[in-house]
């Protein structure tokens, strides 16, 4: 098949479908590593993780729930009248239709709601309190994640300053995907800086309101422990590598 008729894969799926490719690029992303850095996760002050039980009590997909509550906060934090919950569901739909497992739920059952209030508000929160401690930067929602090859360009979930924010509702700690996630993010954006010398995200926190934990992790230290090397061009041109031995087994 001619490279232009590719699939093109936005960043995130080709981190969580296709592991492979980013397998050679980080060889020491184990589970060794990933226990390593969890171990210094930390939480915010006044913010309550969402209960089980009220998690549970919610018959909708668990990954719509929270999107849901990701469309809630984005409203939020605009400062703009605050969508509705058919609106917030509209928009959650839309994003989660991209997936081929989706559930779109017609309604919204009080149940729904609770859950993703909650997980709106604890990330409203903690996204606050971030901000706070750097308030020469704006928060930036949906920050650019540049293509490369067939992968095609997508987007974050926030960022503020060379901070890039990920937003995970996982009930598990932080895994290797998200770390593969960030890290692909990292190279995609950096092998654009390259080219045109705009700026680089120097590190990364992962959220997660569900829980209310939290991890913030400098690039470069990630970088160093979980690759082969720590030359940051040489990294992104085994990603250049490995994109293109995709290519050919396609």
């Amino acid at each position: 098949m001619p490279f232009n008729r590719l699939p093109a894969r936005d960043p995130r799926t080709v981190a969580r479908d296709i592991p492979g490719v980013l397998d050679v690029l980080f060889p020491r992303l184990t589970g060794g590593l990933v226990n390593a850095l969890n171990a210094k996760m930390f939480t915010f002050p006044g913010i309550s993780p969402i209960p089980v039980e009220i998690v549970e009590a919610s018959c909708v997909q668990k990954a719509m729930i929270f999107e849901l509550s990701m469309a809630r906060a984005e409203s939020l934090l605009r400062g703009e009248p605050v969508a509705s919950w058919e609106d917030c569901l509209v928009t959650a739909s839309k994003r989660q239709q991209r997936h081929f497992d989706a559930k779109i739920p017609k309604r919204l059952e009080p149940a729904d709601i609770l859950v993703a209030d909650h997980a709106a508000r604890n990330l409203v929160a903690m996204l606050c309190s971030v901000q706070a401690q750097r308030p020469l930067a704006a928060l930036e929602h949906a920050p650019l994640i540049p293509g490369l090859g067939w992968v095609a360009s997508g987007n974050g979930d926030f960022a503020i300053g060379q901070m890039l924010i990920e937003v995970k509702h996982a009930e598990r700690n932080f895994g290797a995907g998200d770390f593969r996630q960030v890290l692909m993010y990292w190279l995609l954006r950096y092998a654009r800086v390259v080219e045109n010398n705009g700026d680089i995200w120097s590190e990364v926190l992962l959220l997660n309101p569900r829980r209310n934990a939290a991890l913030l992790v400098n690039f470069d230290y990630l970088l160093r422990a979980a690759s082969a090397s720590s030359n940051r061009v040489e990294l992104v041109e085994l990603l250049r590598s490995a994109v293109g031995r995709e290519l050919d087994r396609r």
